[in-house]
């Protein structure tokens, strides 16, 4: 089982990242993917889901109506397009495959929003 974050960076208040989680070893398309984040000196926490049934999205009200997570069941991977990025949004972003009580984690990639 892997998940491989990638797409971070460093960009400008305003600016636009996506980022995509490629996923193997399990039936992707079986599995709820999330996506958290974790600034310095703070925890992880949730920023958005899509669920493996009836393609349910949620999002933290801290992204709502910025952010939009997209998943690709052919490609295995999992997407969140960032807009109107903040300096808050500062973070190690993290995606996470779940079903039931079994999850499991990518290594990170690093947003980095500043001027």
């Amino acid at each position: 089982v892997q998940l491989v974050e990638s797409g971070g960076g460093l960009v400008q208040p305003g600016g636009s990242l996506r980022l995509s989680c490629a996923a193997s070893g399990f039936t992707f398309s079986r599995y709820t993917m999330s996506w958290f984040r974790q600034a310095p000196g703070k925890e992880r926490e949730f920023v958005a889901t899509y669920t493996s049934s009836g393609g349910i999205t949620n999002y933290a009200n801290s992204v709502k109506g910025r952010f939009t997570i997209s998943r690709d069941n052919v490609k295995n991977t999992v997407y969140l397009q960032m807009n109107s990025l903040k300096p808050e949004d500062t973070a190690v972003y993290y995606c996470k495959g779940s079903r039931g009580s079994y999850e499991f984690w990518g290594q990170g990639t690093q947003v980095t929003v500043s001027s």
